[in-house]
């Protein structure tokens, strides 16, 4: 307990020590660069100068301040933007009308340490020195600043924890938009997330696929580039190489521009900051590195100082994104007229035996050099952003002081940041450009931009030619447009660079990527016969339909052609000249026979068989024709039926002609009567009976499962052949294997009868013609299988032809040339073997 006292003690002794304690600036304080005393302060720091020269650090002697040089016109500018707009506001009297507004501009010489001390100097008060205690009041109200990204980061951090609101003209950083982080931080510039994806959109449209980037190193570029670089990928942009460098980096800078001017990529998208973009395009000229499309950010593209007679040869035809150009009236004459006089007025009229008036203005100098620069007034897109950043403090100052129109406000309010904060989150008026003023959730405003050309006039001078815009306000399909007519491209070329790492694949092809590669790196791949692709870059090739086949350049599918043996071509006119050949043949013998039917060697071994023979091999050849032409469904069952019948009763002819020769011999032994058993009506039903078998075999088939048409899709890829399914292989091979039977039995029997005795023994022939029937018909099995298309059609043809004219010629040449040419042997006498022959 007593422990818990003497702490209690304690600390109230510290806490009233603390209380008495007066507050001191260690160091020489940093004042202002302009400044002017009302009744609400608003902040602002600006990089007027850009260079920065640092004092001794050798720890001997007190640091002396900070040095800036090189005045930065553009940035001039901007301050003498907000100080137009806030003695706009004072001078009206239904706009905060009894309260007037101060500023405090301080320089942040375009260094992070002169940034951070300028952020301490706008935080603190500078009448500390006189004594006074901590009141734990800020001195401002608001700041308007920074122009880059990272040091916008610096003061958002910095004064985050006071809830003094920040307001930017310029810092476009993503990173910026984390309420968390930066919760007082506001802008009256659109986040870099839409122009990130608005870049990819515009080198998408512009049938840009293989680029180059190069970014500032900093929270600005890096989160920038991050946000081009993915929405690139989604559009299908690669890019060949992302390189980055800050702006105290020479080495990086100089491995930049090798990268640059080693890179095959035509088209390089520069998301850089202003001071990063002029040293890059000093180092461009240097090296004299042209022909590159460059593709600009917001913080460069309109920038006048990017632009002399020795860089726009390397930046010529530059494209990029722009804020919109708004006139602010009244401003130039402002600037040509009143600024000096408001923002210098001792300056500008004191007296030149003043020696105190001289040493107070000398710090003003390198200022009065811009006093008659009136060149990029009009062109100064970011000045409107200033002027609706103090429109926007002012607005909430007038909602929060309870001003109304015409009346005064209740100046004695205390203000106090947090509450302009929250006071700016509810901003929503209609400014003199026509713009609707307020901030998201993000505390940015809606993006809207111009896409802007680097072209030069018939003069010679230099102008950025609005060529398209991108509003994020509009539906998604309005939002972005360009006139590609109106664009000088890189080199004062007037027809577009191409920019791609393979060039597209035509229609026929399709894109290989190649490995380790980017996407954007392919070879075209002809497509496989079967496939087809009818669009440029095509990723993959469609396979054509069942009965479509691609045509010779692989773009589209075409209607396969059809196979099948026809009557027109030259292999079925010449088996149709063999098949009519043979009828007629056929046809001649049958006219011989019938002329010479009284004769001996006709009458023998039964005239009729023979004429039945020869008209069975009339249908022999006949039927080879049902084989040619266009596959029907009754020709498909034509064919194959008519084909075993006619045979069979070709074979049953020939069989009973054998064995009409085996009982014939058998009948001249004593005492033989075989004869009666197979007369001519015998042999008559034996053909009757064979034939019949195949007929029943044949209708089975028919009945079954017949053969019909049929479209083989399978043994050519590139066309279809019309072919005459079996339908049963079954009924088709037992119709050979019948037809084979047939022939064997034929075979034994008149081989067996091959020599018995007589000087014309038909034996022998129909033994030499079944030899040459089996040959032709074994040799057939294989040659069928294995013939494609058509050639299988025409391989039965010729085993049908072939065994017929082997039948004809065998059974009836020798006959035909004993009637013909030996007469004489044509006698019973000789028939009957009285005269002595060599037998086989």
């Amino acid at each position: 307990m007593i422990c818990f006292l003497y702490i209690l003690l304690l600390f109230h002794h510290f806490s009233t020590k603390a209380e008495n304690t007066h507050c001191k600036i260690m160091g020489d304080p940093k004042y202002p660069l302009l400044l002017k005393d009302g009744d609400i302060t608003i902040g602002a720091i600006f990089p007027l100068h850009t260079k920065e020269t640092l004092p001794s650090f050798e720890f001997k002697q007190k640091p002396q301040l900070l040095s800036c040089s090189s005045v930065s016109p553009r940035d001039f500018r901007l301050a003498q933007t907000m100080i137009f707009a806030i003695e706009e506001i004072n001078r009206n009297e239904s706009f905060l009308p009894n309260v007037s507004i101060g500023y405090r501009i301080y320089d942040s010489c375009g260094s992070r340490l002169s940034s951070v001390s300028a952020i301490m100097a706008l935080m603190n008060d500078q009448d500390f020195a006189a004594g006074n205690r901590c009141n734990g009041q800020s001195p401002i109200h608001a700041i308007i600043g920074e122009t880059e990204s990272a040091t916008t980061i610096i003061l958002s951090r910095t004064t985050g924890p006071f809830k003094i609101p920040v307001i930017s003209h310029s810092s476009a950083c993503e990173c910026l938009s984390n309420r968390k982080d930066y919760p007082s931080f506001f802008r009256t510039i659109a986040s870099d997330y839409y122009q990130g994806r608005a870049l990819a959109l515009l080198v998408k449209h512009l049938g840009w696929t293989w680029v180059g980037a190069v970014n500032s190193d900093t929270e600005y570029g890096n989160n920038g580039m991050a946000i081009f670089l993915n929405s690139a990928k989604k559009e299908g942009i690669c890019v060949e190489y992302s390189v980055k460098f800050y702006r105290t980096e020479s080495e990086k800078l100089q491995k930049v521009v090798k990268t640059m001017k080693q890179g095959t990529a035509k088209v390089v998208v520069a998301f850089l900051a202003f001071f990063e973009t002029g040293l890059l395009i000093e180092q461009l000229s240097i090296q004299n590195i042209t022909g590159l499309q460059m593709i600009g950010v917001v913080g460069w593209t309109t920038s006048k100082n990017l632009i002399t007679p020795n860089t726009f040869h390397v930046m010529g035809g530059s494209l990029g994104f722009a804020l919109r150009r708004l006139h602010i009236e009244g401003f130039s004459d402002y600037v040509n007229k009143s600024f000096w006089k408001t923002a210098f007025p001792k300056c500008s009229q004191r007296d030149g035996n003043s020696s105190q008036a001289e040493l107070n203005c000398s710090r003003y100098q390198d200022l009065f050099v811009l006093k008659n620069y009136n060149e990029n007034v009009s062109e100064q897109r970011f000045s409107s952003n200033v002027y609706k950043a103090v429109y926007a403090v002012a607005h909430a100052l007038h909602s929060l002081l309870k001003c109304k129109e015409q009346e005064v406000c209740e100046k004695a309010l205390t203000i106090q940041p947090q509450q302009v904060v929250e006071a700016l989150k509810k901003v929503n008026f209609t400014d003199k450009f026509g713009d609707r003023v307020w901030f998201d959730s993000t505390g940015a405003t809606v993006a809207q931009y111009e896409v802007v050309n680097w072209q030069q006039d018939s003069d010679g001078s230099f102008q950025f030619k609005a060529v398209g815009y991108y509003d994020a306000s509009l539906p998604p399909d309005q939002r972005f447009f360009i006139n590609t007519e109106n664009i000088i491209w890189a080199g004062g070329q007037r027809e577009k660079p191409r920019s791609v790492c393979s060039e597209s694949c035509p229609p026929g092809t399709r894109m290989a990527v190649l490995k380790g590669r980017p996407v954007c790196c392919y070879d075209c791949i002809t497509c496989a016969d079967g496939e087809i692709s009818n669009e440029t870059d095509s990723n993959n090739c469609q396979q054509c339909p069942g009965e479509y086949w691609s045509n010779t350049e692989n773009t589209e599918c075409v209607l396969k052609a059809v196979e099948f043996l026809s009557f027109t071509e030259v292999m079925g006119i010449v088996l149709v000249f063999f098949s009519m050949s043979g009828v007629g043949i056929t046809v001649l013998v049958a006219i011989l026979f019938y002329s010479k039917k009284d004769t001996p060697i006709v009458k023998a071994n039964n005239s009729e068989l023979s004429f039945l023979l020869l008209l069975s091999l009339s249908l022999c050849f006949i039927c080879s024709l049902t084989f040619i032409g266009l596959p029907t469904e009754w020709s498909c069952m034509l064919r194959h039926t008519a084909f075993g019948i006619a045979f069979v009763l070709c074979l049953s002819c020939i069989l009973g002609k054998t064995i009409v020769v085996l009982m014939a011999f058998k009948a001249t032994l004593p005492g033989s009567n075989v004869m009666k058993w197979f007369g001519p009506a015998q042999q008559r039903l034996s053909v009757f009976a064979f034939a019949l078998i195949q007929v029943l075999i044949c209708v089975l088939w028919l009945t079954i499962s017949p053969p019909f048409p049929h479209k083989n899709m399978e043994y050519y890829k590139e066309k279809i052949i019309l072919e005459c399914s079996l339908g049963s292989t079954i009924g088709f091979w037992a119709v050979l294997g019948y037809i084979g039977l047939l022939a064997l039995l034929c075979f034994i029997l008149a081989f067996l009868a091959r020599k018995l005795p007589d000087n014309f023994n038909e034996a022998k022939f129909i033994t030499f013609s079944m030899l040459i029937f089996c040959a032709v018909w074994i040799t057939f099995i294989p040659a069928y299988v294995s013939s494609p298309g058509k050639f299988t059609v025409a391989v039965e043809i010729f085993a049908i032809l072939a065994s017929s004219f082997g039948l004809l010629l065998c059974i009836f040449a020798p006959k035909c040339y004993i009637i013909l040419f030996k007469p004489e042997q044509n006698t019973k006498q000789h028939l009957m073997g009285k005269t002595q022959t060599k037998s086989y």
